[in-house]
Parts: structure tokens; C-alpha cells; sequence
């Protein structure tokens, strides 16, 4: 005997919950999308506004759920950021196809996809998520609370799969003597453009793709950008095919003169420092009674990056992992599973044995010196997480072109570094 089709609620509209709406579908379980905005596309939605707070600190200010900026182009190649049954393959003009898309191509991709497989209609715009409860200690009866236009309601769900998104919660660096530092401060989820850095001297905290992006977008109008990595490989240098950047170490400490004394040695005198830091994962709505928690940035427990031991399979995230190549196959093979798990066509282990395996993970992370903060982040185990998604899924293992690219792509920006990475895409 099948067991019951479920009702499922999905919290976000894009990529991951677009993903897993589908899926869910396809297993003939009951849909509703959750979506704050008025558009799904989740990031890849861009949006002019910033936030009152550069920082993203005051808890009482409107949050802009997107840190898109006009000039954004991806940062994988289009081949890893499509589905396996679902490729992204649309055309700039002609027969042209750009590798590096637009955030503007991501979008209309992602429409694209809703529209094919009917997903827009099970999206309730407009819908912000302020709760999501068990009914009493029953994992299989779930309250979720809305904000629908003012109103406030409840609907009572078999299960839930967050897919929120993590890149609206600024992630910030402590700089010793910051409270006294008497420049600009800003975090790149509040960035849209270069015009306020125009004859400033920046500092740019990070070395990750949106600190090197946005790092050669500012150089063209701002007087010198220093970048600060806390890479121990790092050296002071100036980059050799921009004359006004240079590289630093960690930033030691910010003094009330407006000096940056960096670790290397070296300090200025800056009018900006810029934050591309990251972002810190953020379930204000999820009331667990602590079962599932954020401590920096590791959210946890989860079995896989994706089920909580204690209230699986009616709880679940899709998207939490990071710093993997092909982020869109993850999150589609995270879909399926979570999708085959709740239809009863693929099983859990029992809780014990995912806690152990749990806690394993995380020694190894600790023995291998892997701070919390990178509990998600794949890297050279991508391939074999796929693979074990993909097995749990029922499916074939993942396209071995899919994975050459990823391991070419991935094996450029370690040879030539990301700097060299984004000025050939340009």
C-alpha cells in the first residue's frame, strides 16, 4: 500500500524552492510555495532599494531580501547552473552563448522553469513566513504563520522544506577599534553600484567572488581599493593588470585617525571600508525549541546538510550547502531526495545512526582544522555528495561532463587565481 500524498509547504520561490516544489510535484504531493515578494527568482531578483542600515545591524529596519547589484554576472559557468532534465542554455543573440550568464539570464531561466513544469501557480506572493511550529510533539503536523498583505493567518501542513535563501543576513568581520574608526561603512548586500566610492580610498574585507567583483568595478572610479584576505598566502601586492588595487593581509586594527593597519605591516589612511564578508544563515520564522540552531553559521544538526535527525522527514532544508560549483545540480539532487523520502520510495536511517554520523562530521571537521563556520561548504567532496544524492534519489550518478567542468572550472580559479578567473570572463 502507497503511503498518503502529503501537503507540503515550501518557504521560497527561488532556486532551491523552485526546485523542490517541483520535485515534490512530480511524487503528486499537494504544493504551496511560500514567497515574501512579488516575484519568484529568490537573489537573482534584483532590487534598486537598500537597506537603511549599510551594516545590516538594526533588527528594526525593512530588509531587502536581495544583494543583487546591476553589473552581476554569475560566477559559475551556465552548464553548472542548470538541471539535470532542465539545462540552461538560452541565448544572448543568435547562436551566441556568454558562459558567465547575466543575473538577468538566471531569472528569466528560472521563469522558464517554473512555467514549464506549472510551478507558478502554487505561489502565494506576498506571503511572508513568520512561523513554522510542530503541533504539539507530533512531527507529522506542522502550523506555518503568514503575514499575507497585513493579515495574519495559519495553515496546517504535513511537512516543511525551508528554502530561504542565504544571502540577506550580513556576515561582518570584527576589526579591533571599529567603534571608534570615523569613515563609511558598508556591507556588499547593500551595493549597487560604484558612484559612492568615486576619488574614495576603500578597503575591501574578503576575497571571495563578490569582494574581487565588485573590488574591479569600484577601481575604475575610486582613487586606490586595498583588498584584505585573511588567506595566510596572501602578500602585499598590487595587481598587475589594475594600477589602483592592491592586496593585503587581515586587517590587525582600525584606529580614530581614519588609519587600516593591516597585518603585513602595511596601514593607510581609507575613507570606506566595503564588507563582502558573506552572509549568515537566518530562520527567524522556525520555532524548534532549539532542535535545530544556527552557531556560526553552521546550522545543525543535519543529516546530509538537509534533515534534522529529530524531526525528519517532515522538516528538511534545501540549499544550505555552499562554496560547491555545481550549486544547482546540489540543490535539485537535494529536491529529489527530500521528494522520494516523503513519498516512502527512499528511507531514512533511524535518528541514532544520523546523529552518529552527524557528530562524526563534525570531528572530522574539527581534526582537519575546518572552522564551524565552513560546515557547509562541499569543495573536493562535491562530486562524491552528488554521486550519494543522486544513489539515495533512485537516480543515475551525475553527468560526468557536468563534473569535468566543475573540476576544470575549479582547478582555473586555483591556478590562476580569481582575480584572473573574473578579468578573462570580462
Amino acid at each position: 500500500m502507497s503511503p498518503p500524498l502529503l501537503k507540503v509547504a515550501v518557504i521560497g520561490a527561488g532556486v532551491a524552492g523552485l526546485a523542490t516544489a517541483r520535485s515534490l510535484k512530480l511524487e503528486q504531493h499537494q504544493v504551496v510555495i511560500y514567497e515574501k515578494s512579488g516575484q519568484l527568482g529568490g537573489t537573482w531578483v534584483y532590487d534598486p532599494r537598500t537597506e537603511s542600515d549599510p551594516l545590516g545591524l538594526d533588527p528594526n529596519r525593512e530588509i531587502i531580501h536581495g544583494s543583487m547589484y546591476p553589473s552581476l554576472r554569475a560566477n559559475l559557468p551556465r552548464q553548472l547552473m542548470g538541471f539535470s532534465d532542465y539545462p540552461f542554455s538560452s541565448k544572448i543573440r543568435n547562436d551566441e552563448f556568454r558562459t558567465f550568464p547575466s543575473h538577468e539570464e538566471v531569472l528569466q531561466f528560472l521563469i522558464g522553469f517554473a512555467e514549464e513544469f506549472g510551478l507558478v501557480d502554487l505561489i502565494r506572493f506576498e506571503s511572508e513566513v513568520v512561523r513554522v511550529e510542530r503541533v504539539g510533539l507530533r512531527n507529522d503536523e506542522w502550523v506555518v504563520g503568514l503575514r499575507t498583505q497585513g493579515r495574519s493567518s495559519e495553515e496546517i501542513f504535513d511537512a516543511v522544506v525551508v528554502c530561504n535563501g542565504h544571502n540577506t543576513q550580513p556576515r561582518l568581520a570584527h576589526l579591533p577599534g571599529i567603534e571608534r574608526w570615523p569613515g563609511k561603512q558598508i556591507h556588499s548586500h547593500n551595493y549597487r553600484g560604484p558612484e559612492p566610492f568615486t576619488d574614495q580610498i576603500v578597503v575591501v574585507i574578503g576575497y571571495g567572488p563578490s569582494a574581487i567583483d565588485i573590488s574591479l568595478e569600484i577601481s575604475k572610479v575610486a582613487k586606490e581599493v586595498y583588498v584584505s584576505s585573511r588567506d595566510p598566502g596572501i602578500k602585499i601586492s598590487k595587481l598587475d593588470f589594475v594600477d589602483n588595487i592592491w592586496q593585503h593581509s587581515k586587517i590587525d586594527c582600525v584606529n580614530e585617525n581614519g588609519e587600516v593597519a593591516f597585518q603585513d605591516g602595511a596601514s593607510i589612511h581609507a575613507n570606506i571600508i566595503l564588507y563582502c564578508t558573506g552572509f549568515n544563515f537566518h530562520f527567524p520564522f522556525l520555532k524548534s525549541d532549539g532542535i535545530v540552531s544556527v552557531d556560526d553559521n553552521r546550522v545543525g544538526p543535519l543529516y546530509k546538510h538537509v534533515f534534522p535527525p529529530k524531526l525528519a522527514p517532515n522538516l528538511s532544508f534545501v540549499g544550505i550547502t555552499n562554496r560547491a560549483f555545481a550549486a544547482f545540480v546540489a540543490i535539485d539532487l537535494q529536491a529529489k531526495w527530500i521528494a522520494k523520502v516523503l513519498s516512502g520510495k527512499a528511507n531514512l536511517p533511524p535518528e541514532e545512526e544520523m546523529m552518529a554520523e552527524i557528530e562524526q562530521y563534525y570531528q572530522h571537521l574539527k581534526e582537519k582544522g575546518i572552522p564551524k563556520h565552513h560546515t557547509h561548504s562541499l569543495g573536493p567532496q562535491l562530486d562524491e555528495y552528488l554521486d550519494w544524492l543522486a544513489s539515495e534519489a533512485g537516480l543515475a550518478e551525475v553527468d560526468e561532463e557536468i563534473k569535468l567542468i566543475s573540476k576544470s572550472y575549479f582547478n582555473f580559479v586555483i591556478d590562476k587565481g580569481l582575480w584572473r578567473a573574473r578579468e578573462w570572463e570580462l
